[in-house]
């Protein structure tokens, strides 16, 4: 559903798919229970801002912002921010995630996603001569006063689509 809906905002909105991502992405039933709120996505879905506000429904027993929480907004972002920016003939999937909490999230948290032309286009590079490979992405989540409460260190798989189709059949045929 996600991608359709995905597809007919690049083609019917294409000077503006970033401000439907972003509304989408804020009312996604998936995305939406984690309390967090996609202020910004630029065009190209080159930046994504995202804040996540401290509320009765993401505090912990010690009343700052529960681990889950922190991590459950920003998980999908780089994945589907990757997708659009490279395109439909690749395949993104996030692959795991290392966190490491810093200090307790007790009043609300911001985090910034950004990938680069160059960044973009060196990994381009890379899955035409491999045909897959893992990349890293690191990023932090900053209280108002830019002190870090978590650093997320995620991998993310990038294949070319029809490679990764075989592969899959290849897989599936023994």
């Amino acid at each position: 559903m996600y991608q359709l809906l995905s597809k007919i905002a690049k083609k019917y909105f294409s000077g503006s798919a970033h401000k439907l991502f972003r509304f989408f992405f804020n009312y996604s039933p998936m995305y939406r229970r984690s309390t967090r709120k996609v202020v910004r996505v630029s065009p190209g879905f080159w930046e994504v801002d995202v804040k996540i506000p401290i509320s009765y429904r993401n505090r912990n027993y010690a009343g700052t912002i529960f681990g889950g929480s922190l991590f459950s907004a920003t998980d999908p972002i780089y994945m589907v921010q990757l997708i659009q920016i490279i395109g439909a003939e690749y395949i993104v999937w996030d692959k795991s995630s290392v966190v490491k909490f810093k200090r307790p999230a007790n009043s609300d948290v911001f985090v910034e996603f950004r990938f680069n032309a160059e960044e973009v286009e060196e990994l381009k590079k890379a899955v035409a001569r491999e045909k897959e490979l893992d990349i890293t992405k690191i990023f932090e989540i900053k209280n108002k006063e830019y002190k870090v409460v978590c650093e997320i260190e995620k991998l993310i798989y990038v294949a070319e689509k029809t490679y990764y189709k075989e592969k899959r059949k290849r897989k599936n045929n023994k």
